[in-house]
């Protein structure tokens, strides 16, 4: 079988002195990482599976004038077939293995807690009951419970409660009296590595330091009876190391505690795809059958719509030649204002085509979460609550940008 090289995290590094690149496994399914030097990138660039390791060889010279031995691409493939990197049989019973193993288990098992925010329920109350009481004094806002018929949706960040926690707090605080009321949450969350175009889906419960947080199984089965079962569950197993979704449900069971709403966790995949080609999400036959039982049920049970997503991701961190100075962050404010403003008119594709604006350099890691929050959302217009701009490396020249908003029914929205 021709090597090819499945979907893996690729950073680029030095190690003693040598520039390289670490590969490891987004999946989780062995706790392996390889150092390949930067000069064999171009090889990992040919394992596309049409390939034989000759073909490799010869495809490499060709490519950058230097010969490869025999030994050197066998000794790499050995490596990359025993850290489960390449896609084979051996990576497939794998992940077979591992997804019988999560749907065994009583419960989806907490990754936040004990790492970016505390393991011990009553820390963790304290934590958040401060961000909301700071939030709630930013804004200026009451918890009055006659509010909570108005609030269908809400934008709430991913990024760690350390750095995102003024935000967090300003949205949940806003969303407060609709959570305690909801019969129903829907939490779309972006997968940070997942394909493109797709969601996945899980029966599975999430649990957070208070307890479990159940899945309406009913909800996910309608979708996949639509969508088809592979399609929507087949990644099941993303779940279990990514944090989007589990960021916005220990909120929302923050505020229930010991009476938690019912969830349907919704990994949302990337976009880039409609991103380049201008197609509309629309089309595509499993994004358009949640949305569609989303919709469906939403009109019929009191359903509070998140879209666990933040904004711009941009400096040397991510790529960018350029370090962000203060007229730099100045921009991006105003650009990251200026998609607030169109999102607050929650049209979905008006959205998309602002980040088509500009091919997407910011690097907007929520376009698709945000997408079909307002795709499933209906007469409904977007309020801002909170805005920041994290750190996102040491020196402070690279940013994560985040933000909140509540999307009121028009019919009650002032």
């Amino acid at each position: 079988m021709n090597p090819r090289l499945r979907a893996i995290r690729l950073e680029q590094t030095v190690h003693q002195g040598q520039p390289g690149i670490v590969l490891a496994d987004p999946l989780g399914l062995g706790d392996r990482m390889l150092f390949v030097p930067a000069a064999l990138g171009p090889l990992l660039a040919l394992m596309d599976g049409t390939r034989d390791a000759g073909a490799l060889r010869t495809g490499f010279e060709l490519r950058t004038g230097v010969p490869l031995s025999p030994a050197v691409v066998d000794g790499l493939l050995r490596e990359l077939d025993d850290a489960l990197f390449l896609d084979n049989d051996r990576f497939t019973r794998a992940v077979r293995s591992a997804t019988e193993e999560y749907r065994r288990a009583p419960s989806r098992p907490p990754i936040m807690a004990g790492r970016s925010c505390p393991g011990d329920p009553q820390e963790l109350g304290g934590l958040l009951d401060g961000y909301l009481e700071a939030g709630r004094a930013a804004c200026g806002q009451s918890e009055s419970p006659g509010e909570a018929r108005e609030v269908r949706g809400v934008i709430s960040p991913h990024i760690d409660f350390p750095r995102g926690g003024p935000v967090y707090g300003m949205v949940w605080a806003a969303a407060s009296p609709a959570v305690r009321e909801a019969e129903l949450m829907v939490v779309l969350g972006t997968d940070h590595n997942g394909g493109e175009g797709g969601v996945n889906l899980t029966r599975q419960s999430y649990e957070t330091p208070w307890g479990i947080v159940p899945t309406d199984r009913e909800v996910v089965d309608r979708i996949a009876a639509l969508a088809g079962e592979e399609a929507v569950l087949g990644g099941e197993l993303r779940h279990r190391g990514e944090h989007s979704v589990e960021a916005a449900l220990t909120w929302a069971h923050g505020l229930r505690r010991e009476n938690p709403c019912p969830a349907v966790p919704v990994l949302c995949g990337s976009f880039d795809l409609f991103i380049r080609e201008g197609a509309s999400p629309a089309g595509s036959g499993p994004l358009a059958a949640a949305v569609e039982v989303l919709r469906e049920t939403a009109a019929r049970r009191r359903t509070l719509v998140v879209a666990a997503a933040d904004l711009a991701h941009v400096g040397p961190a991510f790529g960018d030649a350029l370090p962000l100075d203060l007229a730099a962050r100045a921009r991006l404010g105003a650009q990251d204002r200026q998609l607030m403003e169109v999102l607050g008119r929650a049209d979905p594709e008006a959205f998309l085509d602002e980040i088509r604006r500009d091919g997407d350099q910011r690097r907007i890691c929520g376009t698709a979460p945000i997408y079909l929050m307002l795709a499933v959302l209906a007469g409904v217009m977007g309020v801002p609550a909170g805005y920041a701009q994290c750190p996102a490396s040491e020196d402070g020249t690279s940013i994560v940008s985040i933000c909140g908003m509540v999307f009121l029914s028009r019919n009650h929205a002032r």
